[in-house]
């Protein structure tokens, strides 16, 4: 680990850079006093995803991709916005 100091930092930040990323921790300190850590950026590992984690655990209905009955698809198109407010006033309630 190295400190620089933050003028010399200004005129050598390409240098340093590129020592950060091939793996070296640099300090950057003012006046003496650490102040940042120029370090390496961590690659992303992910973990490769597991397929058929839920195989058995969900039951989907064999009516699943069946047709909306008509009365539903009425209620999208032509349905209240809000149905809690019309709810309500048509119970006189405001």
């Amino acid at each position: 680990m190295r400190t620089v100091n933050i003028h010399a930092a200004k005129a050598q930040l390409s240098r340093l850079v590129e020592e950060a990323a091939a793996g070296e921790e640099i300090i950057i300190a003012k006046a003496g006093k650490p102040i940042c850590r120029l370090v390496p950026l961590a690659t992303a590992t992910m973990e490769p995803r597991v397929l058929g984690i839920l195989t058995g655990k969900l039951d989907v209905p064999g009516s699943f991709d069946d047709p909306l009955p008509d009365e539903l698809i009425d209620l999208f198109y032509e349905g209240p916005i809000f149905p809690e407010e019309s709810a309500r006033s048509r119970k006189g309630e405001r």
